[in-house]
């Protein structure tokens, strides 16, 4: 009975670990731009989007966990299911694309840990700014070095980080609801048309805030190692523990912001291109949003690079995997980690060096390719492989393959036709 009782605990500990860690990876700093594009048509869009994003995330990641579970080598990640699936050829396309959809997000963090890190130090604390080459080199290093020293470090560290970034969410969130305008529910003053195209744009915000797929493939892995063949009951469990998780603390403090604000105070934070607790410490002279705003920066800059690592890693040593072996050559694995490594530091350095200033276009860039990696490439697969063959015939496959090509065509009009 005893032993029972401790395995059962010591499940459980597993799986919420690695549905934290998701989490973690899903919220990162962009979270804190969302409240202004998710507002943006009124209450009925977001209503919609609240609704559906929660269906849209647990059957896209479980359909790319599912893909990832397809290979018969035991801890083949995703960049080798894909060779064996598509072929040498389709395999290195899919790694690629795999890998320019997450690498470019891990250096976007890179800059923002240091402009954070250094804004609480000038702002907060009064101190002098620190050398930018040295604070950028130090604070990824030190988010680096937490990936370096393995999976069992790496869940700590994440859970470290996000517990307190849940509970300032949730203070946040409660906070502001003696501020909230309920006159913004009952604006009618949005055509069709209008509530229509809001929709259109908040749908790619919200994969971006809702997206954890960096992380799935070691995710995955780390399932079948614990659960064998039952690996896909039990991580349906994990992600449907992330979905909610995201779900009711993502758009909880989603809701409470844009109600806070109201319509002409969503317009204003825009305009002013601030993060959303920053604006609101401006206009609210609340010190306890002021102090706050960096924490939650932090943790979720923090926690959302972790997840992001394992995936731009695993992609950049897929790809240098192949070439390697078409060259004829053994690869060396610990060789090809290292110089990974190595370049994912001194790419994110340099670019936090600069100060890069390329959020939007790398938005533009890499959010037709996580649509497509995420929603589509699992569906096409389960319907063409027999390897995945038991998981054909949902109707949840066809509810993904739509929301993948409504997410694909949002983007393009997102770039093409709004101009962003």
């Amino acid at each position: 009975m005893h032993d029972d009782k401790r395995a059962s605990r010591k499940r459980r500990r597993f799986e919420n670990s690695w549905a934290i860690s998701l989490f973690g990876t899903a919220v990162g700093a962009g979270i804190l731009f969302l409240p202004m594009n998710a507002g943006a048509g009124g209450v009925w869009p977001l209503i919609i989007a609240t609704l559906l994003i929660g269906p849209m995330t647990f059957f896209a990641h479980r359909g790319l966990s599912r893909f990832v579970s397809a290979s018969e080598n035991p801890g083949a990640d995703i960049t080798v299911v894909a060779r064996e699936l598509f072929g040498p050829v389709g395999g290195q396309v899919v790694t690629i694309l795999y890998f320019l959809a997450i690498f470019p997000i891990v250096m976007i963090y890179g800059i923002a840990i240091t402009n954070t890190v250094d804004s609480l130090l000038v702002e907060q604390l009064n101190w002098g700014s620190p050398p930018r080459w040295l604070l950028s080199g130090v604070l990824i290093a030190l988010m680096m070095l937490v990936m370096i020293r393995g999976q069992r470090v790496m869940l700590v560290a994440m859970q470290w980080l996000v517990y307190p970034l849940i509970a300032a969410l949730l203070g946040v969130t409660l906070f502001l609801i003696p501020s909230w305008q309920l006159s913004f529910i009952t604006e009618t003053t949005h055509s069709w048309g209008e509530m229509g195209q809001a929709l259109l744009l908040v749908i790619p915000v919200l994969i971006f805030a809702f997206n954890f797929s960096p992380a799935v493939s070691q995710y995955t892995l780390a399932m079948q190692r614990r659960y064998g063949p039952e690996s896909d009951a039990r991580g349906n469990v994990v992600l449907r523990r992330t979905t909610i998780l995201l779900v009711i603390f993502t758009m909880g403090f989603v809701w409470s912001t844009i109600l806070a604000l109201g319509a002409d105070g969503l317009q204003q934070a825009r305009e002013s291109n601030l993060p959303v607790l920053s604006y609101l410490a401006q206009v609210m002279d609340a010190p306890f949003i002021e102090y706050l705003g960096p924490a939650v920066a932090i943790a979720a800059i923090g926690s959302s690079f972790f997840g992001h690592y394992l995936g731009a890693a695993e992609g950049a040593a897929g790809i240098v995997r192949s070439v390697v072996t078409a060259a004829g050559k053994e690869p060396a694995e610990k060789t090809i980690s290292f110089g990974v490594a190595v370049f994912i530091f001194l790419s994110t350095w340099g670019v936090a060096i600069l100060d890069v200033g390329i959020l939007d276009m790398i938005e533009t860039l890499a959010g037709p390719i996580i649509a497509v990696v995420l929603y589509l490439m699992p569906m096409y697969a389960i319907h063409r492989f027999d390897a995945l063959e038991k998981y054909r015939g949902k109707a949840s496959n066809v509810f993904t393959t739509v929301a993948g090509i409504a997410a694909v065509a949002c983007i393009i009009y997102r770039i093409f036709v709004v101009g962003l």
